[in-house]
């Protein structure tokens, strides 16, 4: 595309655009007149992204990173540029991104991340630091179909760099009618000019989370709105449940802004179930205001309960006060300034009319801004213990059998800002897994605001705090230790090993390729902290010269016996051969392609795997590049099974944190796996009929979850994997022929076909590795559910 063209592109998505204001417009001619020199920078398509034929300016991304390298005539120089281009998405995130390399590669440490809105309009104003020896351009993290105009790139000078960046501030804060104080403390209209650096980064983040959102709001839109006759079928439903509980709302106040206020009031009084009541506590608020708010919506409603409490005592004896004057069957959990959909209660009813013993119920959630956009959502797994421990993921909507609470003994003051992750701690302590259940809809939207913990966990840090001792009371009979986890509201339980350490017995099938199973066996015997182990090296034909003298040389080792597997490579058989002949008590199947990076690797999987309702333990591997390959595995995802965030960088969190914390997964990879050899042969082994090479993994971790366990993932066990460099890959026409059957066997035999993956989410994706949102139709916005409405 030329220049030219791209400027035409550009206008047309901009003349979509809200009309700019003369005024506006005067300036943007009067920046135009300021020294610049546009930077040339041809795209150039350098990894999953291939032009459209017949087609100008559209790509489509075969992968889920579509990337560019920009090639300019001319060095980049440091400074202050000014970025145009036009970008539509039919897929995906909006969220582009420009990688920086500065002599050290590209990497996630070097990278800018560049907003659009919603017709596609680029308009970004970035700051390049000196020694830029590479740009690329990353335009989705999806695959699809994308309109890519060239990017205009302009070198500007800082006088317009800070007007540029001032104007966009300014617009921002009259479009949300904000205050400069939500930009900085101490910040003013007349002081804002010389914060324009932490004004324009607040701007830019506020565009970012605009630009992520627009997807959603087209999901919002054919999955989470109600119709008028949506409202039709839910009252008649109502009218012929079986069960209509009373719910009781439990709600602290003190000082809330008003106007979010009134909306979380308002939003209780529009339920379509109306057998609720509100309880408020209003902890001694000095606003006179709040009382009054109180009062008028007293008035409109018996159902609106008060206690005015004397003394400011703070959230947990607020909410026990709201606690004292509930009657209701359930307790739902509701901050003064958040929102509950029409169909909030209607749908915890549902479940409780389902399974009558449930004693926890808890949805998935969202945020929303100042100005009613909704965003983030947290579309959560079914109960996922192993993440509970890991991070509050019960929160919004929490909704708690009122008995349990009071015998649990309500909310703990000294647990302030993680009060509601420590009485589900205790509460969830007290009853069974079987009667915790989660609705996969999005029932409740988490205002954020300055102040607020939504907006970010640092604006409340004792929530922290309170959140490692809340679960260090929840352990306090099993000696675990517990700490921050790797990011904020995160946190990490570690499991003690015993004295007598069990004996690992590590299995790597092999076939020449020494240089690789050197890395292997070398990571093991010299960088590995966990002493008690023997290694079983299963050698399947071994021919090459190397290799057998290698492998002469490691029986020398008193901790590595050498097993010869003489049949045709059947992964699971070879396996399942040294497991028989294994002396440990616990086993680590891993493949001889796999690498240590982290000496703890061992011990921190054993101590997993050792726990009495935990089956398969796997870790978190990594490419050679330190890209994520294996963050856990889930069912269902693009045929039988995928990686959880594959190609995320080492030190991405992921998924609301998911590829940084211990949780439990569906399945595991058998390229590290660690499991007690008793469960291993409970499961019935790997099966070494049907599934020779391909997910025999799967099919071993879902048996061991069908008899009762648990598989768990851990990151804090990191190792590279080479993937397929022993093996290759499945490049025959015998092979391909082979993996068909076996992906066929594995869909048949668990229907993988209706399979809904208990550790995922129905709303999430099928197609991608990165939890972004399905494009289908998840459910009717009514019942949803086998229940017959007349």
């Amino acid at each position: 595309m030329t220049t030219d063209n791209a400027r035409t592109a550009i206008k047309n998505v901009r003349e979509k655009l809200l009309p700019l204001t003369p005024f506006v417009g005067f300036l943007e001619r009067l920046l135009m007149l300021l020294p610049r020199r546009l930077l040339h920078a041809d795209l150039h398509p350098v990894g999953d992204v291939h032009a459209v034929k017949g087609k100008q300016g559209y790509f489509e991304a075969i992968g889920p990173n579509p990337c560019f390298e920009l090639r300019t005539e001319e060095s980049v120089d440091d400074g202050w540029y000014y970025l145009e281009a036009a970008l539509t998405r039919h897929s995906g995130n909006r969220n582009a991104k420009i990688y920086l390399d500065t002599g050290r590669g590209y990497s996630e440490s070097d990278v800018i991340f560049v907003p659009s809105n919603l017709r596609g309009s680029i308009r970004e104003v970035l700051q390049l630091p000196k020694g830029v020896k590479g740009l690329r351009w990353v335009p989705m993290n999806a695959q699809g179909l994308f309109f890519q105009s060239d990017l205009l790139i302009h070198k500007i000078s800082a006088f317009e760099g800070y007007c540029r960046r001032a104007w966009r501030v300014y617009e921002d804060l009259g479009r949300l009618k904000a205050k400069p104080s939500d930009v900085s403390e101490r910040a003013s209209w007349w002081s804002l000019p010389f914060n324009i650096d932490a004004a324009y980064k607040w701007s830019a983040g506020l565009r970012l989370k605009k630009s992520s959102a627009m997807n959603y709001c087209t999901f919002i839109e054919k999955n989470d709105t109600l119709s008028h006759a949506d409202f039709d079928v839910i009252r008649r439903h109502i009218g012929v449940l079986a069960q209509c509980p009373l719910i009781s709302i439990l709600m602290p106040i003190f000082n809330p802004p008003v106007e979010f206020f009134r909306a979380a009031l308002e939003s209780v009084l529009a339920q379509l179930y109306e057998n609720w009541e509100l309880c408020l506590a209003d902890d001694a608020s000095t606003n006179p205001e709040i009382r009054a708010i109180i009062e008028e919506f007293k008035k409109k409603t018996p159902r609106i309960k008060v206690v005015y409490r004397p003394v400011n005592g703070h959230i947990s004896s607020a909410s026990n006060s709201a606690l004292g004057i509930a009657t209701g069957d359930f307790v739902a959990l509701m901050d003064h300034d958040d929102l509950i959909p029409r169909h909030a209660l209607y749908h915890v009813v549902i479940e409780i009319n389902r399974y009558p013993n449930v004693d926890l119920i808890y949805s998935d959630e969202d945020k929303i801004d100042e100005v009613g956009q909704r965003l983030d959502p947290y579309f959560k797994p079914d109960w996922n213990p192993d993440l509970f421990y890991s991070q509050n993921m019960f929160s919004h909507l929490g909704v708690y059998r009122t008995v349990l609470v009071r015998e649990v003994g309500g909310f703990r003051v000294g647990y302030e800002g993680s009060q509601d992750y420590d009485l589900a701690l205790r509460c969830s302590k007290k009853t069974s897994p079987d009667r915790i259940r989660h609705i996969p809809r999005v029932l409740y939207h988490w205002r954020i605001h300055t102040g607020s913990t939504a907006l970010a966990t640092s604006e409340k840090s004792y929530a922290q705090s309170a959140g490692v001792l809340a679960l260090r009371g929840h352990f306090v009979d099993a000696e675990v230790d517990v700490c921050d986890g790797l990011y904020s509201g995160s946190y990490r339980v570690r499991y003690p090993l015993p004295q007598d350490t069990p004996l690992v017995s590590l299995i790597i099938p092999t076939r020449d390729q020494v240089f690789v199973l050197k890395k292997c066996i070398d990571g093991i015997l010299h960088r590995t902290d966990y002493q008690n182990f023997e290694i079983l090296v299963v050698d399947n034909q071994s021919e090459e010269r190397e290799t057998r003298i290698f492998l002469r040389k490691l029986r020398e080792d008193r901790r590595v016996r050498i097993l010869n597997y003489g049949g045709e490579f059947n992964y699971s058989a070879i396996n399942n051969y040294a497991a028989k002949q294994a002396k440990g008590s616990v086993l680590c199947l891993m493949n001889n392609d796999v690498e240590v990076i982290d000496s703890a690797w061992l011990s921190e999987m054993v101590s997993h795997a050792i726990r009495d309702d935990i089956g398969a333990v796997g870790a978190k591997l990594l490419y050679p590049d330190n890209r994520v390959q294996h963050a856990g595995v889930i069912i269902g995802l693009g045929g039988v099974a995928n990686h959880a965030h594959t190609l995320l960088s080492k030190d991405s969190q992921g998924y609301f944190g998911r590829a940084s914390v211990i949780q439990n997964f569906s399945a595991v990879t058998a390229a590290c796996l660690v499991v007690q050899k008793e469960k291993f042969f409970k499961a019935n082994m790997l099966d070494d009929e049907n599934l020779t090479v391909a997910f025999n993994d799967v099919d071993l971790c879902l048996k061991l979850q069908s008899i009762g366990y648990r598989n768990l993932y851990t990151p804090f066990a990191l190792l590279y994997h080479h993937e397929s460099l022993s093996r290759g890959s499945e490049d025959t026409p015998e092979k391909r022929m082979r993996f068909a059957s076996e992906e066929s066997f594995m869909i048949k035999k668990w229907s993988i076909d209706g399979f809904i993956d208990r550790y995922y989410n129905p709303n999430l994706t099928n197609a991608l590795v990165d939890f972004s949102l399905g494009t289908h139709k998840v459910r009717s916005m009514h019942h949803g559910y086998p229940l017959k409405v007349d």
